[in-house]
């Protein structure tokens, strides 16, 4: 056999039939992903949820929204963080393209439109796309929704520190300590003045003081390596019995953890509720949904311990060691702590917060740490929460996917007995469709008789 040789300029056809074009198998992991879409109707109900947005019978080309939605999903799917590299990896893989509906000859949606669509549509809608995959969870039985384990993340803004400016007067950082310098008498001070003069000033990091003028939302915090950075905060309400996610909300980074969770639960609970709206979603949820709280010691204070109390909400909250107490005058905020202290130290309260811990650090590190979002390329709470809640939504699919075929992302399945089955069967392909059609044939000349007989019929 002649070896041939390589040709770095090769001269392309100016026509190329589409028959002749490759049609590879697509990936299975996004085959059963779209399968399960379909049997849950989908792309008809995100159509009907987005008709508001798009022109009857004029505009710019756009996108569909099971596109659109699909797309956000990839990037969880893939570990993608920007909508631009989402974009190009759908624009580089045939699979991708299979699973967006495009076939080779379309051109898939480019950044631009990508980000111009969700700008356009509002944060209801990704919303109402999140609770539906809930209600898919729920009608696969991937939902019960009584425990709710509570915590927190931090998020690195797409901002940075040496940008901040004052809220008082807009002026950044280095103009702010120049006229510092020379308040205190220093004419024209150098750059190893300034350090000083900012070495022992006392909070000088304050959110009080300063804001990034781009991204008002992002807030100075301590991030998990313990770096200093503007960053959003993440908080998620997760089922305690299946891992999926019932709430997200985005909040700014320094907002403490007793001031978050009324509204984390708050939308837990409104998310569930619309769950149960469907009759079939409704038969697997709890009798009591969000009726048990499980947090850890961040969450505890006397004010949470009350406020859940009151909210008919068994709370199963860590207690940080603070000496004894006094509890003068508070005699319903000692019942409450005291009822919390119970339930912790009991065999089920213990086993709950192990599970918190687990499920909630699990969630995490799939959603923030592999799914590429711990450091976000959008502005503004808005903008960011319509991505999370579609890319958290991408996980509670995975949910779904774990239980149909045991794994829950495409890397995942490529070591898993379903995915090697796939690989063996994808260079057969051809071959199945030429003996299924043979098959097919032969049985349109074979009639079976009352007796169970086959004959031989004409054509």
């Amino acid at each position: 056999m002649a070896m041939g040789n390589w040709k770095a300029e090769r001269q392309s056809a100016l026509w190329v039939p589409t028959s002749e074009l490759p049609a590879p198998p697509g990936h299975p992991f996004y085959q059963q992903l779209n399968a399960i879409l379909r049997k849950h109707g989908f792309d008809r109900f995100v159509e009907g949820l987005c008709q508001k947005f798009y022109a009857p019978t004029m505009g710019r080309p756009s996108i569909p929204p099971g596109v659109y939605f699909r797309m956000l999903l990839v990037g969880y799917f893939e570990g993608i963080d920007s909508e631009r590299g989402i974009a190009w990896r759908v624009a580089d893989s045939i699979a991708l393209r299979g699973f967006l509906g495009y076939e080779l000859t379309e051109a898939p949606p480019d950044h631009s439109t990508l980000s111009r669509t969700r700008r356009l549509m509002d944060l209801e809608t990704h919303e109402e796309v999140f609770r539906w995959i809930l209600g898919v969870l729920a009608k696969e039985g991937l939902l019960k929704g009584k425990t709710i384990g509570v915590d927190a993340t931090t998020l690195e803004a797409n901002a940075a520190l040496r940008s901040i400016v004052r809220r008082d007067t807009g002026e950044n950082y280095e103009e702010f300590l120049e006229r510092l310098a020379k308040a205190s008498g220093i004419e024209t001070p150098t750059k190893q003045d300034l350090a000083k003069l900012d070495r022992k000033r006392p909070h000088k990091g304050s959110n009080e003081d300063w804001e990034h003028p781009q991204d008002p939302d992002a807030a100075i915090a301590k991030m998990k390596d313990g770096r200093t950075h503007l960053a959003h905060k993440a908080e998620h309400a997760a089922d305690l019995e299946s891992q999926a996610v019932v709430a997200v909300t985005l909040s700014g980074g320094d907002e403490g953890d007793t001031d978050t969770l009324a509204w984390t639960m708050t939308e837990a609970e409104q998310n569930l509720a619309e769950v149960a709206k469907d009759p079939e979603a409704e038969k697997r949820l709890s009798k009591k949904p969000a009726s048990e709280a499980v947090l850890d010691k961040g969450y505890h204070s006397n004010a949470v311990c009350l406020w859940l109390r009151g909210d008919g909400i068994r709370s199963y909250i860590s207690e940080p060691e603070r000496g004894r107490r006094n509890w003068k005058g508070k005699a319903k905020e000692r019942a409450a702590v005291y009822a919390n202290r119970r339930r912790i130290r009991g065999e089920r309260g213990r086993g709950l917060l192990r599970k918190r811990g687990e499920f909630l650090e699990r969630g995490f590190a799939h959603v923030y740490d592999r799914g590429g979002m711990r450091r976000l390329h959008l502005r503004g709470r808005g903008n960011i929460l319509k991505r999370l809640l579609v890319h958290v939504g991408g996980f509670n699919l995975s949910l779904a996917l774990r239980k149909l075929i045991g794994c829950g992302t495409p890397k995942g399945l490529g070591g898993h007995p379903f995915g090697v089955l796939a690989g063996m069967l994808h260079p057969l392909s051809a071959c199945r469709t030429v003996a299924t059609a043979l098959l097919r044939a032969l049985w349109s000349r074979v009639a079976v008789s009352a007796a169970g007989h086959p004959t031989v019929v004409a054509a």
